[in-house]
């Protein structure tokens, strides 16, 4: 994914391998309470599994000034494109950002046609944000909830009444 700026200061720039551990640190910061409540939290696991499936090539680091606020990876998938790592620095959220970064990565997956599926942990507050933005239930078991969006959901949404 290309940088690209809006009016609130961040830019996104492309993931490197060098950025692996610090996003691996963000994760586990940003899902420790949700996996807690869920009794799946473990120190190492919660770490590894970012190590595991980290894509450079896929993720893009949200930046502002020069701290690394957050990551997102779009990663093409059999029918769909998958949304996944998307974490913002605690004190980074609830300001805007996590909805400006998703209107920039589903405006380009929406210029492709692409529908894009993600999961989310049974009660986290990302949910409503992802439900903001035009994704609905597609599956969901004990611990995860899919959800899917296709193309130019957002702006569906905004039509109605």
């Amino acid at each position: 994914m290309a940088a690209s700026a809006s009016a609130q200061g961040w830019v996104l720039r492309p993931a490197v391998a060098a950025d692996i551990e610090v996003i691996a640190e963000l994760r586990a910061t940003v899902m420790r309470a949700d996996l807690e409540r869920l009794g799946r939290y473990d120190e190492h696991r919660v770490r590894q599994r970012l190590r595991d499936s980290f894509s450079p090539r896929h993720t893009s680091i949200v930046m502002i000034d020069r701290e690394l606020a957050g990551c997102v990876t779009i990663r093409p998938a059999e029918s769909r494109q998958w949304l996944e790592h998307f974490y913002l620095a605690p004190h980074r959220q609830g300001q805007g950002l996590g909805s400006a970064v998703l209107r920039t990565v589903l405006g380009r997956t929406d210029a492709r046609g692409t529908t894009v599926g993600l999961n989310v942990l049974q009660g986290s507050a990302a949910r409503r944000l992802y439900e903001r933005h035009g994704f609905v239930v597609e599956a969901q078991d004990p611990i995860d909830v899919f959800m899917v969006r296709p193309p130019g959901a957002s702006e569906a949404r905004k039509a109605w009444p």
